[in-house]
This record gives C-alpha cells, structure tokens and sequence, in this order.
C-alpha cells in the first residue's frame, strides 16, 4: 500500500513533511506505547497512535518508520512537528479511532505483520 492510498483511507490531512514516501509501505503498527513499538520493528512501518510527545518522533527514528498517523483528530504541539520536520518525517492525522483506523488499513490490505494472525 502507498502513503497516497492511506491518506485517502483514513480521510488524512498531513501536518509536516515535503511529500509523501514513493516507496510502499508494506505494515502497520497502533500503539500508544512506544515501548511495543520497539518490539514489533518492521521494515517500511506506518505507525498509528493516539501518543503526541517527542517520544513517538525518537521511537520512529530509530526504527526508520516511513509515516506517523496521530489518530483521533490529535494534532501534535508544535514542538514535536519541528522535530519531525528536522528529521524529514512525514506526519498526518485522521479524525478515526486507532481501532478504526487500523482496522481500515487492514480490511485494506495492510498487514500488521504479527505472525500470530497465521495460526490456526
């Protein structure tokens, strides 16, 4: 899935970056602690989370994640946009729940790259 189709998906307005990733982004993360975040890298993430302080920007850095997605209209201080902006992080935000938002993506297509949705 592109960043383009999630912008679209989750009626999305993006609050800093040049311009969407070109690359696609292959799974998705919702969490609200960054401490799970950690535990669950992916390669080509967007991250979804309802969390608005510097920690989401550190976390996102240090796992390379291609897009943040503040979820339930939250708009991050401007603090944490400039230190987005500063490390070229594009960041959007939807009105939707983290529930319906990663559930959007998902019925989408998007995985969430748990290897536990395969068991049986």
């Amino acid at each position: 899935m592109y960043a383009t189709e999630i912008v679209e998906l989750l009626n999305a307005k993006m609050l800093c970056g040049e311009e969407l990733p070109k690359l696609e982004i292959q799974s998705a993360c919702g969490s609200d602690m960054m401490s799970d975040v950690l535990a669950f890298p992916k390669e080509r993430m967007v991250l979804l989370t309802g969390l608005t302080n510097t920690h989401v920007i550190r976390t996102c850095e240090m796992l390379d994640v291609l897009l943040i997605v503040f979820v339930r209209g939250k708009i991050p201080g401007n603090d944490v946009l400039e230190m987005a902006e500063d490390r070229d992080m594009v960041v959007l935000a939807t009105p939707y729940t983290l529930y319906e938002a990663c559930g959007i993506l998902y019925k989408n297509g998007l995985p969430g790259g748990s290897s536990a949705r395969h068991a049986e």
